[in-house]
């Protein structure tokens, strides 16, 4: 068996095994090694993370396929761990060339995949209903002809975008799940009621809630909610630039160092480096 279809069996597992899994979203292959390091089981990119990292907005069409794929390499050969790559909306509005990003970024290592149904555009943020089931189902043809089992997570952004509309938003997770995605995602989930209404409306398929805003819910708590997969999305990237940028101000703007005593050891870091 190669080591991509180890790693693909590997992440189909966990989302079959009892209880819920945290998947981490490292944006550059420095935070991959580290999570990797701490024992996460599976780790999945961040286009708002990577983006920031370049100097560029997330969400306003800064990143490329290309950027992208690359980012995604770079995570995939930090670790052993299975990867499933942020893909936004696919870089595309027609279905055949969003199927053409999943399977691209199969290439690329990952062993997983979301694609979003928002457009990208101001003026009408999140694609007409049957457009955006059309999509997931040629994204499905796509990661079928794959020789290993790609997990393919189709997320319904409206919340995301400011259409408060729940019922529309589960409409499209159970119709992407009839279309055969693997995992569904509503980014933006507001409370407990909420999830709980999107996990039996899309059950038995496994769902995944982003812990990041103001959700404040454990692991077992969501686990006991049905949830099987919770990711952070870009709350790594920014408590790290949090954390930078507010020691950058205690220089400028104090004339002080204190930060430095909070930092995490160079012996540390270097050496976790050079073990992975």
């Amino acid at each position: 068996m190669d080591a991509q279809t180890l790693r693909a069996n590997t992440f189909k597992a966990l989302h079959e095994r009892a209880g819920a899994f945290v998947i981490p979203n490292p944006w550059d292959a420095g935070s991959a090694k580290m999570l990797a390091s701490l024992g996460f089981e599976a780790l999945a990119t961040t286009s708002g993370g990577y983006a920031f990292s370049l100097g560029r907005p997330d969400a306003e069409g800064a990143l490329s396929l290309e950027d992208t794929l690359d980012n995604v390499r770079g995570i995939v050969g930090a670790s052993s761990l299975p990867v499933a790559a942020d893909l936004e909306n696919g870089f595309a509005d027609n279905p055949e060339d969003c199927a053409r990003a999943l399977l691209l970024a199969a290439a690329s290592g990952v062993v997983g995949g979301s694609i979003e149904d928002a457009s990208g555009r101001a003026a009408e943020p999140i694609y007409e209903f049957n457009l955006a089931v059309e999509r997931i189902e040629a994204c499905v043809a796509a990661v079928r002809s794959l020789p290993f089992p790609f997990t393919l997570t189709a997320r319904a952004e409206n919340l995301l975008h400011g259409r408060d509309d729940l019922p529309d938003t589960i409409r499209r997770l159970q119709a992407f799940a009839e279309a055969g995605a693997n995992v569904l995602y509503a980014p933006a989930l507001r409370n407990a009621e909420e999830i709980l209404q999107v996990v039996r409306a899309v059950a038995p398929k496994p769902v995944n809630v982003l812990m990041s805003g103001g959700l404040n819910l454990s692991v077992t708590q969501l686990a006991e909610l049905g949830v099987k997969r919770i990711s952070v999305g870009s709350a790594l990237a920014r408590a790290a630039y949090g954390a930078f940028y507010r020691a950058a101000e205690d220089i400028r703007e104090r004339g002080r160092f204190d930060f430095a005593d909070r930092a995490m050891p160079f012996g540390q870091i270097n050496q976790l480096f050079k073990l992975s």
